[in-house]
């Protein structure tokens, strides 16, 4: 069974003004498409150190194949998932986060986020926005390409196709 994690960055989510609808959405995305749902939450201020021993935890500790981060990747000067995720990945994949870009249906603004795509050890992560829209948006462009991902990323030998 796949072990995902996820990690939302938000300052008003973390101190409580605000619902965490990103999180709620990931689970009916991962249900319906992976059939798999999240193991492990975390949610953390917009702060590079904590945001990156969330994500250490749930790889290092937890074991997790599949890391979701949701928020902190736009311009604003709060916005530092991607910055996090660099100290924690090992190898980036920039054609998912590439297409996560280029995929935006309704909304340029996508091309806004400085959304990473990238492996540690044996888990793939992958950074999202923190709006549901694009959030939405950036996960179904590339879902279909995870579980080849993590095939490869795991060492199996024969692949199989989705």
């Amino acid at each position: 069974m796949l072990k995902v994690g996820v990690v939302t960055s938000s300052n008003s989510i973390y101190r409580g003004e605000r619902e965490n609808v990103c999180f709620a959405r990931i689970e009916e995305l991962l249900q319906s498409n992976l059939q798999c749902g999240v193991m492990f939450h975390r949610i953390s201020p917009d702060d590079i150190e904590m945001i990156k021993e969330n994500m250490i935890e749930l790889i290092d500790r937890e074991r997790v194949d599949f890391l979701i981060t949701v928020g902190g990747t736009g311009l604003s000067p709060e916005d530092v998932t991607p910055e996090a995720t660099e100290k924690v990945i090992d190898r980036h994949v920039p054609g998912l986060a590439e297409e996560m870009r280029r995929s935006a249906k309704n909304s340029r603004s996508q091309l806004l986020t400085r959304a990473t795509v990238g492996t540690r050890g044996n888990a793939l992560v992958m950074n999202l926005p923190g709006s549901l829209t694009m959030m939405e948006e950036c996960f179904l462009s590339i879902i279909d390409l995870v579980p080849t991902a993590l095939q490869i990323i795991q060492g199996e030998k024969e692949i199989k196709q989705y």
